[in-house]
């Protein structure tokens, strides 16, 4: 691993854009026609495509999708009682910072015998999905289960792909089901998402599809999301990323852990330094190397680190500038008085403050939500939350006085548009508000 040192102040303003660039994401033309087939495919032949995608892309074969009570039963068996423990432990943290989210009503008077209202209602069916590649994740059931349950969503569906033999991963099983979700399915990929966009003969159809995958599960959300017929999404998800912001007070060896927890999700991950300190760069950079040959993952570490920046620039102002304009899913403050500077930070998916605030358990258990706006989409998306899993409708309710005070209003606005009948819709009131004034 041969890293280099950018010092920012002698960069060009394109050479920080490349700088700045993350690794391009895999979706093209092949892409988006390939997993269009699938999608057609699913919503001709429902189930009996699943079975055949499903041996095609998982070599598992299967007569029935929807996990039995006995796999619950086995699942719970084959874990430990301390994972049962960390699950439960997890489940907790993001029910507590979850519970707190869910939004108050709004009941006023804009005028007098004016009331308008905002009402959340869940959204009637949620499709989850969890993937199971390289690296299982029963976190993300946690992270999907809890909020749909929070919100108090009627019907949850989830979706994880199967093992060659057939069976679900048995912690993504427990996680979820003790995340208030018992309907799940053994299907992944883009057929999971048609699946659930769509429905099948075993499948519901639901109103909005959640959770990260790969580039096929991503462009098969893309697909559907534009489709009326067919759900909407959560946000658009790419490879994983992290910025790191550190002054001359941080540790190299947290920094270094956090920059590799980060790079062992997958090749296109990315991983950023930024630091006032060109020594401590150097430092994490002998960290890196050490602590890289001691994991598992270390082939897909290095690849990973192949697309690795270590910044060196003149004040934490620049570093915060550089984050805001890179606009991370996962950014770590270990500087001096991170809170004083997370005042100044606009653009990021989930912030760490300090050197005890590791993204590890955030992705675990401190009771944020893991699920994230990626590759630059902090700008615009947030993170998953409860309102996520709500919807939103306003009321009005008018008294005929209400209505008397604004129907000059409405009138002149009407016909400034050219609306007729929208005024009419006001006179009409108005006329017959006037015969019964004068009967009175």
């Amino acid at each position: 691993m041969n890293f280099k040192i950018l010092t920012w102040q002698e960069l060009s303003a394109d050479q920080r854009h490349a700088v700045l660039k993350r690794p391009a994401l895999p979706a093209n033309e092949s892409l988006t026609v390939d997993v269009q087939k699938i999608i057609d495919q699913v919503r001709q032949d429902g189930d009996r495509a699943l079975k055949e995608l499903t041996w095609q892309h998982e070599g598992a074969r299967l007569e029935m999708f929807a996990v039995t009570a006995t796999e619950f039963k086995e699942a719970e068996q084959q874990l430990s009682s301390a994972s049962i423990a960390a699950i439960d432990r997890a489940i907790s943290n993001v029910t507590r910072f979850h519970d707190v989210q869910k939004p108050a009503s709004i009941d006023i008077e804009t005028m007098p015998g004016i009331r308008c209202q905002r009402i959340s209602q869940p959204i009637d069916s949620v499709g989850l999905y969890v993937p199971a590649g390289s690296a299982p994740l029963p976190s993300a059931a946690i992270m999907l289960t809890v909020p749909a349950a929070v919100a108090g969503c009627p019907e949850r569906v989830l979706c994880t792909p199967p093992r060659a033999d057939g069976s679900a991963d048995p912690g993504i099983l427990v996680a979820a089901r003790r995340g208030g979700v018992e309907r799940i399915y053994k299907i992944g990929g883009a057929q999971a998402i048609a699946a659930l966009a769509y429905g099948t003969e075993s499948v519901p159809k639901v109103n909005k599809v959640f959770g990260p995958g790969n580039a096929w599960v991503t462009t098969a959300k893309t697909i559907v999301a534009g489709d009326p017929q067919a759900a909407a999404i959560d946000l658009p998800a790419g490879p994983t990323e992290v910025l790191i912001i550190a002054d001359a007070s941080a540790n190299a060896d947290f920094i270094a852990s956090d920059l590799l927890s980060q790079a062992e999700h997958g090749e296109d991950s990315q991983v950023l330094f930024v630091s006032t300190d060109r020594d401590l760069i150097e430092r994490v950079h002998r960290r890196l190397k050490k602590q890289t040959g001691r994991l598992s993952r270390r082939d897909i570490v290095r690849k990973s680190l192949q697309h690795s920046r270590s910044i060196w620039v003149e004040n934490i102002e620049t570093a915060i500038e550089i984050s805001n304009d890179y606009a991370p899913e996962h950014l770590l403050l270990q500087v001096d008085n991170p809170r004083g500077v997370l005042i100044r930070v606009r653009n990021a998916g989930s912030v760490f403050l300090g050197p005890w605030s590791p993204e590890s358990v955030g992705d675990y258990c401190s009771g944020t939500n893991h699920v994230l706006p990626t590759y630059g989409l902090a700008r615009a998306y947030s993170g998953l939350g409860v309102e996520q899993f709500l919807r939103q409708m306003t009321v009005q309710e008018l008294t005929r006085e209400g209505l008397a005070s604004v129907a000059s209003t409405v009138i002149e606005l009407a016909t400034l548009e050219g609306l007729d009948a929208h005024a009419q819709a006001i006179s009409e009131r108005m006329l017959e508000f006037g015969r019964a004034a004068k009967a009175s």
